[in-house]
């Protein structure tokens, strides 16, 4: 089990099937309606989401607190800033 099990969250986004830019941009939606200090999941199947996510964050101040890999997918935590 790991850390993303374990995290409660606000809000999950489904972007299991979906290639770049798609989930950074359901991220992005998901987050303009959440309040500063609260958590969003992603489950994401595409390995580029990885790196996209680091950056995304890096990019607009959002902290990444755990990525991790479960079978083929992808889970992303980020709190909102």
């Amino acid at each position: 089990m790991s850390d993303a099990d374990n995290t409660p969250c606000d809000q999950e986004v489904n972007a299991r099937g979906m290639n770049c830019p798609l989930p950074i941009l359901r991220a992005k939606k998901a987050l303009a309606g959440m309040e500063s200090g609260q958590i969003l999941k992603v489950i994401a199947t595409d390995a580029g989401s990885v790196r996209d996510f680091k950056a995304f964050c890096s990019q607009t101040g959002h902290a990444l607190l755990v990525q991790t890999q479960a079978g083929d997918e992808f889970i992303h935590l980020l709190r909102r800033r």
